[in-house]
């Protein structure tokens, strides 16, 4: 998104002053003249050579243009029959500089990661001879422009040139270079696609703003003259071509351009480009990025039907149709499908491929909008966290880090970083085989890769970083060692090449770190069979080992054997070998030789004597030397530690297979071992401990089972072991073999200790793993065993073999039995798989492939009846081929579907009831999906296939539904979540455990829900965060809503007669307790009570308000009250609802004397307010009728135009106001506050709208008011006290007399009239809702009322909110989620649905539309329309949907909103303080006013003041625009809390220029600079080691003034970012200010032109004299205040402030705590206080007019006071709620800002 001041559109000529040539460069033949035809300047660059003539912005490579705009437009015109070339360097998101160039000099389409270059075809006149040809190829006429070549408009998207060549997010345009030969107009940026060939009036007609289409401006228009067409005349290009799904490899003109050549339809289409034939450049990008789909259509006043799998009891309307995912053969002449076609499936789109991504995203499933896609989100929704394995290709490569921390080892094609001590993995991917051998150089700074296989490559990582640096081809087959030398500048590897022959080859790698690439220095063939080699770093001997047992040390710089010795496996005499490790695979064993061990050349392990023993040699595989030792692995499976003489064996560790490599550590502290069976560890020497950090299985795992109560994991594997896991720790518990058997597939019992696993010999044992028990065996088949599985509830097994067997077991005891077996039901050659057999989750159900590839049958599970057969094979007509099922999955129970996966790369979801094809998605992948799962919340898809995981949203709402996830080099046999969704697992080379970062969507049920004895599923019971207020989070950025369309809900009613369910047993079970989906609802009258309140009699005492101060405009000096005698509240909890007021706390209060300024005569005039308050609730109103909006900031009623941002300030109360309430007829409003000082009862005022005058107040509730309504009539006002009030009070609007009062028992949080008649009402609290009947007789009033108590299916809720709906209807919404609708006529609860995942807080309806919002930051739009015939018919209602409309996600929890009568538009707030526009036809949202949350750190000015900055404790600047009090910027620091900032004098003139910057202090004792014309940070100081808490800049900017908590005083330097002093005078007290001011250079009688002062909490003030340019800075006065004895804590005191006085050179103004409340003037000069002025308190805040001899003065008790010196008359203004803790001065002294908590209020001078 471009910065607003690049918008709508930025001419980039103009703004950088091309002209001048002072902010843009030239060379060679550029020169400006004038167009003829055009009628303007263009600039003409010519040349033989595009390098030596050219114009460039800007004018050097180090600065930026920092242009944002999505579009770049290129006004050109090539030169005829010449070659141009334009260079684009485009800055991406992740920080990376991109080339794209564009010439008609390139022949073919070229790509790197950092550039892309695309061949220009240059257009012709129409009807020209090159135009004819062009018709018939345009790439042939690729090269030197026509003769007749025309001026073109080329639009580039270079956010979708990114997105779709490189997956990379554009940031910004860096730099632009025009090459030679053309003529350029004009250059501009834009986030808007402009069409040049539509007016003004034209666009207006068709609406083409709501489809983001303007005219083209007239800065960047070609003239066209009368008569004729602007396409007729001139090429308009826009590329990539909207609607293209594949990229192009060229630039060219394809259509007319966005409104078809200039005709406006009044709905266009988007026109496709034509066919293109693909290089063979793109063909192979297309691999590597994901394929880009069309934005689907939103039909406007239309509900958006969502892209849900459709409910099993509705009839779709049309044939079901597949629509492809990533087919790169898509038809270009298909349209892009809208969201509303009946019969049609949404398209599936290519998600693009992860490499795995360390940041971990925002965990909300929702979408997002990047350009036209609408994606998954979070992206990525998988992060590795774990692979258990080791090697692959080769056992015997494991190094270690140079810091000693971390083990470096391949994991088939993964290479895996390990950190010993904490067991976290790091991972480097990339390479797509297995890898064959590492290397580092001596530092650990680079790591060389070799991978294995045909296509045998190298790559060269940045280890500290992760990052690949080099990918290059080793003209070798297999290599099979590397070895780097100590700089890293030399490579060397052997191997073999394709004859079978050893070939060495040595690169150079030098420049590879400087972003140079690595060249061949050599390359030699040998016939000796290498095996490894080393680069000496810098010995000239080395030891070379054999598999004979020889060890000889070489002198290869003379090319000799010095010695050579021969290690037999004899043993020590005496010494007792331990016996074999069991089940534990790997387990070592470490000894120590003896000391008296003597040896010779030919060395005997262990003997006491030299005599020679004969016999084989120790097979040695590995040797590591340090300089004191050596070390060899060797084929007895021992790690052995030798003198470097080899005298004889000093410790030694024994394990259970060889040992395939040894490593010594930089510190020669500890040796790494692996061994063949894939087992890695290292010995500490010191302690003689082996530790084994890594167990892996020796062959690919087959499938894997995982338990979900203790946390374990099971897994099989062609190696013929079955081990278990624990899941925390990821280490393995147990190991089991089978002798000459090999396991096959597993499954674990779901609630109990028991393993089941199947055998190729058609075995299927169970084991008790908390016995360590073999617990039955079954050998009722014959072959391999193919599917195995227990049914959710665990009462029954199923297995399955390849002959078709079909067995059913009884796991109700502890030992199975089995209760049936059918043959020949199963496919045959179905193949093996852990989704061959499928149980649903209600454990009613099995599914499988059989009794051929082309069924899928269902069977009851508990008898293996059999229920239904589909056959795959018919379901597409289309297809000429037979489609045959592989894989079988059910969704959850109340979707009722079953999903099957195909050979023809589909996956089908059928209706697990009749069969019918529900939907078809297609293709899953280009192989066969090998393995399904679906999440328990029937959210997410996991499939596997070719060697890939993909994550889809099951749903497939969104334009890209689905990410893919890299990793495996051997295909994924099995993929699945862990039972609590936090995880995914996939198997098959090695194990894979993956982070899911979706919050899952189950949530526990009401109390009364799991006592009731309904049938929830497995989880659902377990108790569940509840889902928080996050807007608490700093965020970098202003967050964006997030738009989205979830499923229809389908709503159930309750039969009325006996109050039986519709549904069957199974419905009921299936219903119970799934978020989604309806709940059954039963209310008798048990619970119901009428209470009658007679109204108050006037005989009752009086109570009469006394006189108040007159500081409050509006308020009558004598108010009667009338009250009800009620008890005292009981309760003073606070409920469990955040729709329940509470107020902010203060410390401070309003004094009732002050001095208020004379009518007329006031100085200051409130000008804006900038905040709203979202602490309140309700305390937002609009009218969409009159217009009428306000909204609360504080104790201010902010009332604004909308269309002229204009306010008005309504100051009635001294407290935070709660809730405010407008009359249907918007004459009145009802703003509610706190008790004012003096006061014993909470202020109700009451506005006339149209003047803006209070004419009541009214006191009645003791503390808040919680809710107020006024009746359909206005006759009557409601109000409702909060918790600890507990009353509920009703008002005559006409005279504002209490009529009735009444005490209820429990606390109320919202309250409505019936809008069909002023007698009814009603409110909701603590499990209930309260019906009202008011019945009036003369003067007698009485209240009737009826208790509904909520269904008892939810359980022990709070009813947080309430609407009335059409006709009878009233909707309840409450703290867990649930919507309740009412039938007003009965008092009874018919209809409940799932409607949020947490409180709801907020309803309004509108005839059949319903908007609600949450805590969970959403508010949706539902179709109730069905609701209104529920009600009336029952179960005989032809519909029960409840259709989700639409949702949006705010920034905070949904705390008011207000709608127009069609639900169409609105305003919402939220509580982190913005107001939004929300208009649900066109799916968008903008935010109307911003505000911060948390409390205002510090404000200042511009010095031009257009602007003003904030900051805040929630880490946020924001820039304000002063004339339209928008916000235009805001800068983010996360976790960090911004508490000081500073605007950089003496700016160039304008806005934009480059000089506008921010400097802000944060908590964490750090400076950032930010450029606000350029909206980016532009320089990080760390000058502090504790918080901020004052900054400033030098008078002429170029130095930067800071001070700490701590009292140190930083100067740095902006423009190099270093201290370069530090002042230590005020240590160990708080700086609280800084500030400079310019003085003549030898005043004072020290040098400098400039004066500063330091003030500290202790009282203290320094006041300094500096010339920074010459290093001086010198102290010219210390200034120390007496006070009283106060606290040790300084915090608690007023602070102490000073100022220099502007009009009085040489004089400063100090506050703060002391003798007296006084203000000080302090001469310089004269050394000495010379005025002194008296104040009524202590200030908090301080500041002093540029202009006018004005002193601001802030105080803790919530005013302001403004003095004019030296007469000092005062006036006290009124309108903060709590302490004015900052007040500053504009440069002009005509405005004036002060800060209360989070409002911020600007304040004009209009006197003086």
């Amino acid at each position: 998104m471009a910065a607003a001041w690049q918008r709508p559109y930025l001419n980039v000529f103009k703004h950088f002053r091309v002209e001048e040539w002072k902010r843009s460069a030239r060379e060679g033949d550029v020169a400006a003249l004038t167009d003829a035809r055009l009628k303007g300047t263009v600039y003409r660059i010519r040349g033989s050579l595009p390098a030596s003539s050219y114009l460039q912005l800007p004018r050097t490579g180090t600065q930026s243009l920092g242009l944002a705009g999505r579009y770049l437009y290129l006004l050109f015109r090539p030169m005829p029959r010449k070659h141009f070339v334009v260079h684009l360097d485009i800055a991406t998101e992740e920080n990376q500089v991109v080339r794209i160039s564009f010439s008609n000099l390139f022949k073919e389409f070229k790509s790197t990661a950092t550039w892309l270059q695309f061949p220009f075809v240059c257009g012709a006149a129409k009807g020209s001879a090159y135009d004819r040809a062009a018709g018939a190829s345009r790439r042939d006429l690729a090269g030197a422009a026509p003769a007749d070549v025309r001026w073109t408009c080329l639009v580039l998207d270079l956010r979708s040139i990114l997105s779709l060549y490189l997956s990379r997010r554009y940031s910004h345009l860096k730099s632009v270079k025009l090459c030679s030969n053309l003529l350029v107009k004009n250059l501009c940026t834009s986030d808007l696609v402009f069409d040049p060939g539509v007016t003004f009036s034209e666009a207006r007609q068709a609406d083409l703003a709501r489809r983001g289409v303007a005219p083209m401006p007239r800065e960047m228009a070609f003239p066209v003259p009368k008569g004729e067409k602007w396409h007729d005349l001139y090429d308009y290009i826009r590329f990539p071509s909207e609607g293209s799904k594949l990229p192009y490899d060229s630039i060219q003109k394809s259509c007319p351009g966005p409104a078809a050549g200039g005709q406006v339809s009044e709905d266009p289409v988007p026109q496709l480009p034509q066919p293109v034939t693909l290089t063979k450049a793109v063909r192979d990008r297309l691999s590597l990025v994901h394929q880009i789909t069309s934005p689907k259509a939103v039909p406007r006043r239309c509900p958006v039907i969502p892209k849900s799998i459709p409910e099993v009891h509705l009839t779709a309307p049309g044939p079901p149709r597949a629509v492809p995912a990533g087919d790169q053969e898509l038809e270009e002449s298909q349209g892009p499908h809208s969201a509303g076609d009946a019969g049609q499936s949404p398209s599936v789109s290519d998600g693009g491929i992860h490499v795995y991504a360390y940041q971990r995203s925002e965990r909300a499933s929702r979408a997002v909008r990047t350009g036209s896609e609408e994606r998954l989100l979070p992206d990525p929704i998988l992060k590795l966290r774990m692979i258990i394995g080791f090697g692959g290709c080769s056992t015997k490569w494991a190094l270690w880090t140079q810091n000693n921390a971390a083990v470096v080892y391949p994991c088939h094609a993964v290479i895996v970083t390990l950190q010993i001590q904490t067991g976290e993995q790091r991972f480097f991917i990339g390479h797509t085989d297995k890898v064959s051998a590492l290397a580092f150089n001596g530092n650990s700074t680079l790591l060389a890769s070799a991978q294995a296989g045909a296509l045998s490559v190298v790559r060269l990582w940045d280890f500290p970083t992760g990052s690949c640096l080099s990918v290059f081809k080793t003209h070798v087959r297999s290599l099979l060692s590397l070895s780097f030398s100590y700089s890293g500048a030399v490579l060397c590897g052997v191997g073999k090449d394709g004859h079978g022959k050893t070939m060495v080859v040595v690169w150079n790698a030098a420049q590879v770190t400087r972003g140079g690439e690595v060249t061949v220095l050599a390359k030699a063939h040998t016939d000796v069979d290498i095996q490894a080699l080393k680069i000496a770093f810098f010995d000239d001997t080395s030891f070379v080992c054999s598999k004979s047992g020889h060890v000889l040390e070489v002198d290869y710089k003379n090319v000799c054997v010095r010695s050579a010795r021969r290690l037999l496996p004899a043993q020590p005499r005496g010494c007792q070998r331990p016996a074999e490790a069991g089940s534990g695979a790997g387990r070592s064993i470490c000894r120590q030789g003896g000391e008296d061990r003597p040896g010779s050349t030919s060395t005997v392990i262990g003997v006491r004597n030299d005599k020679q023993i004969s016999g084989p040699g120790i097979a040695i595989n590995s040797i590591s030397v340090s300089s004191t030792f050596c070390a060899t692995g060797s084929e007895d499976g021992y790690l052995r530690l030798w003198p470097l003489d080899f005298s004889a064996v000093v410790l030694e560790a024994e394990h259970e297979a060889p040992v395939s490599s040894v490593c010594i550590s930089p510190d020669s502290r500890k040796v790494l071992c692996t061994t063949a069976a894939g087992n890695l560890g290292y010995l500490d020497i010191q302690s003689r401990d082996y530790n084994t950090l890594m167990r892996s299985h020796e062959d690919s795992i087959l499938a894997f089972s995982v338990e979900g109560i203790w946390k374990q994991m099971a897994t099989v594997s062609r190696d013929d072991t079955i081990r278990v896991w624990d899941l925390v720790s990821m280490q393995q518990l147990y190991d089991f073999t089978a002798a000459e058997e090999m396991p096959c597939a597993v499954a674990f019992h779901p609630t109990q200790q028991i393993l089941a696993c199947g055998f190729d010999s058609g075995t299927v044992r169970t084991f008790s793993l908390a016995a360590s028990d073999l617990l039955a065996e079954h050998k009722q088949h014959r072959t391999v065993i193919a599917g195995l599985t227990f049914s959710p509830d665990g009462n029954f097994m199923f297995s399955s073999c390849l002959q078709g067997t079909l067995a059913l077991y009884s796991c109700m005891a502890e030992k199975s039995h089995v209760l049936r077996v059918l043959g020949n039901v199963v496919a045959r050659d179905a193949g093996s798989g852990s989704d061959a057999l499928a149980v649903s989750g209600d454990s009613r159900l099995l599914a499988f492939v059989g009794p051929s590839n082309y069924v899928v049958t269902v069977m009851e599970a508990c008898s293996l009846d059999e229920l239904l057969r589909v056959d795959i094979s018919i379901l597409d007509l289309n297809s000429t081929a037979l489609d045959s099922a592989a894989r079988v999955c059910f969704a959850p129970v109340p979707r009722g579907e079953l999903l099957v996966s195909t050979s023809s790369n589909k996956i089908l979801v059928l209706d697990a009831k009749t069969g019918r094809l529900v939907r078809e998605v297609s293709p899953v992948h280009k192989l066969s999906c090998s393995s399904l799962a679906l999440s328990k919340d029937g959210r997410y898809l996991l499939t596997a296939g070719d060697k890939v995981i993909k994550v889809w949203d099951y749903q497939m709402r969104f334009d890209i539904n689905f990410q893919v996830y890299i990793g495996h080099s051997e295909p994924v046999r099995q993929v699945a979540f862990t039972p609590d969704q936090r995880h995914v697992i996939s198997v098959g080379d090695a194990i894979f455990l993956w982070d899911f970062l979706a919050l899952p969507a189950e949530r526990s049920p009401p109390a009364g829900a799991r006592s009731s004895g309904s049938a929830l599923l497995p989880g659902a019971g377990g108790s569940s965060e509840k889902l928080k207020d996050a807007s608490e989070t700093p965020r970098r950025i202003v967050p964006l809503p997030l738009l989205s369309s979830p499923p229809c809900l389908d709503v159930s009613s309750v039969h009325q007669a006996g109050c039986q369910s519709i549904f069957s047993e199974s419905d009921k079970e299936e219903e119970a307790g799934w978020p989604g989906t309806s709940r059954m609802v039963a209310n008798g009258d048990k619970e119901a009570s009428v209470l009658v309140v007679e109204a108050v009699r006037n005989e009752e005492p009086v109570v009469v308000r006394p006189k108040v101060s007159p500081g409050s405009p509006g308020e009558p000096a004598n108010e009667p009250r009338k009250e009800t005698k009620s008890p005292t509240s009981q309760c003073s909890v606070r409920p469990d609802s955040y729709r329940h007021f509470t107020p902010r706390f203060k410390a401070s209060v309003l004094p009732q004397n002050f001095l208020s300024p004379p009518a007329g005569s006031e100085v200051l005039k409130l000008k804006a307010v900038i905040g709203y308050n979202g602490n309140g609730r309700g305390n937002m109103v609009w009218n969409p009728d009159t217009g009428f909006f306000a909204y609360t900031c504080g104790c201010v009623i902010v009332v604004e135009d909308l269309h002229s941002g204009s306010q008005k300030h309504w100051l009635g109360h001294a407290e935070e106001i709660s809730t405010l309430a407008v009359s249907h007829d918007a004459q009145v409003l009802a703003s509610a506050s706190g008790k004012r000082n003096g006061d014993s009862h909470c202020q109700i005022c009451i506005w006339n709208i149209q003047d803006g005058v209070c004419t009541a107040n009214l006191f009645h509730h003791e503390t808040q008011v919680q809710a107020m309504a006024f009746s359909q009539d206005d006759r009557f006002l409601v109000t409702l006290g909060d918790y600890s009030d507990q009353t509920v009070a009703l008002w005559n609007t006409y005279t504002y007399e209490l009529m009735l009062s009444t005490c209820i028992s429990e606390p109320v949080h919202d309250v409505a009239f019936s809008p069909l008649s002023h007698r009814e009402l009603a409110c909701v609290g603590k499990g209930a809702v309260m019906f009202w009947l008011l019945e009036q007789q003369g003067a007698d009033v009485n209240l009737k009322v009826h208790r509904a108590p909520a269904p008892d299916v939810l359980g022990p809720v709070e009813l947080t909110s309430l609407c009335y709906g059409a006709d009878a209807l009233l909707y309840s919404g409450t703290n867990s989620g649930q919507i309740c609708v009412w039938d007003t006529e009965t008092n009874r609860c018919f209809m409940t649905w799932e409607a949020d995942e947490g409180e709801i807080g907020v309803l309004v309806c509108r005839r059949n539309r319903l908007a609600s919002g949450s805590n969970t930051k959403r508010i949706r739009l539902w179709a109730v329309a069905a609701v209104q015939e529920l009600r009336l018919k029952g179960p005989d209602a032809r519909s029960s949907s409840v259709l989700l409309e639409h949702e949006i996600t705010l920034d905070g929890t949904i705390v008011s909103a207000a709608f127009d009568d069609s639900l169409e538009m609105g305003i919402v707030g939220t509580t982190a303080g913005t107001l939004w526009y929300i208009n649900w036809a066109e799916s968008t949202s903008i935010r109307l006013i911003s505000g911060h949350k948390n409390k205002v750190t510090d404000v200042c000015f511009s010095p031009d003041e257009t602007h003003c900055a904030t900051c805040g404790e929630d880490g946020s600047v924001r820039i304000w625009s002063l004339g339209s009090m928008e916000l235009v910027v805001q800068f983010q620091v996360l976790n960090q809390s911004c508490q000081c900032l500073a605007w950089k004098p003496r700016p160039v003139v304008a806005w934009g220029a480059e000089s506008q910057h921010v400097v802000a202090g944060y908590s964490d004792g750090t400076i950032r600079v930010f450029s606000i014309s350029r909206t980016e940070m532009e320089l990080k100081m760390h000058p502090h080691a504790v918080a901020l808490t004052a900054i400033a800049y030098s008078t002429d900017g170029e130095m930067i003034l800071s001070g700490g908590k701590d009292g140190l005083v930083a100067v740095s330097s902006p423009r190099t970012g270093m201290t370069i002093r530090v002042l230590a005078d005020h240590k160990g007290s708080p700086i609280t200010v800084l500030q400079c001011t310019r003085k003549q250079y030898r005043d004072f009688g020290v040098e400098g032109g400039e004066l500063w002062l330091a003030t500290s909490s202790d009282r203290r003030v320094s006041v300094w004299a500096s010339d920074w340019l010459k290093d001086k800075c010198e102290l010219l006065d210390w200034l120390s205040f007496p006070a009283p004895a106060g606290p040790e804590d300084l915090g608690s005191l007023p602070p102490s402030l000073a100022a220099f006085c502007p009009w009085e050179p040489g004089t400063l103004v100090y506050v703060g705590f002391g003798m007296q409340k006084e203000a000080l003037v302090y001469s310089l000069r004269k050394k000495q206080v010379v005025e002194k002025i008296s104040l009524p308190y202590f200030a908090t805040s301080l500041s002093l007019s540029p202009a006018a001899r004005f002193m601001a003065v802030g105080f803790g008790e919530r005013l302001l006071r403004l003095l004019r010196c030296p007469a000092s008359d005062a006036q006290d203004y009124t309108g903060h709620d709590d302490a004015v803790h900052l007040c500053r001065f504009a440069p002009s002294g005509r405005r004036l800002l002060t800060a209360s908590h989070s409002a911020v209020l600007v304040w004009e001078l209009t006197g003086g």
